[in-house]
This record gives structure tokens, C-alpha cells and sequence, in this order.
């Protein structure tokens, strides 16, 4: 697919602009995905219908170059670390093929252009996307110091929903903080498990995570924050008297978390990241609960 995107840059440059795009992981969507579908939960929730144009292309447009930054600053932060594990010695600093400088630019303009996009909602928007840039500066030095990156990471992935409901409301309600928390858990979940692929390398390297805290006890630490994460989604629905479509797609997440649970029960390095991956499918269909409930209220 880049190479598609790319065939009419000319020669000279095609190679660094894949190189910039790989940094960034504009080739694999997923995690803007598990990113997009909180966004979107929160915008839906916010506006009680279908949120505002213009929010919902700022949102979406500041959620792929707010992970794309996030990439960027990781791969630097993780450019002495990467090399030593298999799955991210090819990643384009690792690799050499793109500079710890050339990373940070990258970061930066990143982290320009989204604060563009803030700029057109409001003061208290604008305010809280301070806090987001430095959750997403921070998490992936976090590593180095914290067996507990992903919660850091659940943080920063999730600041878009108080983000969202302010832009929205000019306010973030007790709903919006709720769903802040449960996002987390959800995220702690789908990176642990993230995690427990590169477990045995990470443990190597010196590297913390989850994964490697939570050791044999992985399966029913998930297990558990599955749950928790349901509960949580659960009182959401009920603060926002949301109908049987959202209580239907809790169903569906269940099972899926269900799903998973039976694919990694092995730990094999394969079905962790399937299940990674699945979350897609899980945030997906909340985000349907949500939107169906609110149609036929």
C-alpha cells in the first residue's frame, strides 16, 4: 500500500518518505484504530447524537497524528533498545535508516499540526491537549523506570475522550472521566498482551512491561481487568440511559474477550498478537452500541 501512495514522488525521494511513513506506522493502522474508537465513544457520547462536523474531522485527523507522533517519539526513545529484539530491529532507526534527529523533527511537526487542530474548538480543549502532549512525550521512557508503561500509554491514548467531551459540552462530566478510566483498563489489557509477544526479548534487553510484572499470574490479571473494564462500560451505559443496542455490543465485547482469553491461554507469541488486534473488532462494536442506542432513543 505505500508503495502505491509513494510511486508518484519522484525516485530520490521515495525511499525517506516510506522510511518517515514506517516510522510513524502509517502502514499499520491498527493501534490509530484502538485510538479512533474511544475518540469516537466519547464524541458520540458527548454530543448525545451524531457530534459536530467539524469535531468529529478534527478528532479523527488528530487521532492518526497523535499516534503517529506517539511512533515517532517511541521508536527514539526505544532507538538503543529496538535493535535487541527481533520483532522492532527493522524499524527505520533501528535500522539506521532514519536519525534520531530526523525522529524528533518528525515528532514535533506532528505535535504542531495536532495543536493546529485544537485550536479551532475552545479554551478548555486547548488546555487539556497540553496534558495530552506530555503523556505521549512521556509513556515511552516510562519503560526504562515502571513495570506499568501500559497504564501511562492507556493514559495517553484515552485523554482524547476528556478532550472530546470538552470540545463538545465545554465541560467534562463525570460520564466523560468514567470512560477515561475504563479506556484504560482496556488499554493495560490489549498492551499486555501486546507485551507478552515480545516478553521473553523485552526480559532480555532490560525492558519492563505488564507482561513481564505479571508473569505466570498473566491470564487471570486480564482475566480480571477484562471484567473490570466491562463493569465500568457497563455503569457508562447506565449514566448515559443508553438503550438494548449498547447493552447488546457489551454482549459482543464480552465475548470476544472471551475469545481472546481462549486463543492466548498457550502464550503463544502468534495468538498474543492476534489478540492484540482483535481489540479492533471489540472497540468497534461499542462504538456501534453506542451510536444504534442513541439512534432509537
Amino acid at each position: 500500500m505505500l508503495d502505491w501512495l509513494l510511486q508518484k514522488l519522484p525516485p530520490a525521494y521515495r525511499s525517506k518518505a516510506r522510511d518517515y511513513l514506517v516510522l510513524t506506522r502509517m502502514d499499520r493502522p491498527i493501534g490509530a484504530l484502538l485510538l479512533l474508537w474511544p475518540t469516537w465513544w466519547a464524541l458520540w457520547l458527548a454530543a448525545a447524537d451524531f457530534p459536530p462536523v467539524k469535531l468529529l474531522a478534527i478528532f479523527t485527523l488528530g487521532v492518526f497524528s497523535m499516534r503517529a507522533a506517539g511512533c515517532a517519539i517511541n521508536d527514539f526513545a526505544d532507538r538503543k533498545l529496538d535493535p535487541q529484539v527481533a520483532r522492532t530491529a527493522g524499524r527505520p532507526i533501528a535500522a539506521g535508516r532514519v536519525t534520531p534527529r530526523e525522529a524528533l523533527i518528525v515528532f514535533a511537526s506532528l505535535l504542531v499540526f495536532s495543536f493546529i487542530l485544537v485550536v479551532f474548538t475552545n479554551k478548555l480543549t486547548i488546555e487539556l491537549s497540553f496534558a495530552g502532549a506530555a503523556l505521549a512525550a512521556l509513556y515511552p521512557f516510562t519503560k526504562r523506570y515502571t513495570h506499568l508503561p501500559q497504564v501511562v500509554l492507556g493514559a495517553a491514548f484515552g485523554w482524547s475522550i476528556p478532550m472530546a467531551f470538552a470540545a463538545v459540552s465545554n465541560t467534562v462530566p463525570a460520564v466523560g472521566w468514567l470512560l477515561f478510566i475504563a479506556n484504560i483498563i482496556w488499554s493495560v489489557v490489549y498492551d499486555t498482551q501486546y507485551a507478552m509477544v515480545d516478553r521473553d526479548d523485552d526480559l532480555k534487553a532490560g525492558a519492563k512491561s505488564t507482561a513481564i510484572l505479571f508473569g505466570d499470574a498473566d491470564l487471570p490479571i486480564l482475566g480480571i481487568l477484562m471484567g473490570t473494564f466491562l463493569l465500568a462500560m457497563l455503569f457508562v451505559g447506565q449514566r448515559a440511559t443508553l438503550g438494548w443496542p449498547y447493552w447488546l455490543s457489551l454482549l459482543v465485547a464480552a465475548g470476544l474477550f472471551g475469545w481472546q482469553m481462549w486463543r492466548i491461554q498457550g502464550r503463544e507469541r502468534d495468538a498474543c498478537l492476534w489478540a492484540f488486534r482483535n481489540n479492533n473488532w471489540l472497540g468497534m462494536a461499542l462504538w456501534i452500541g453506542i451510536v444504534l442506542a442513541l439512534a432509537v432513543r
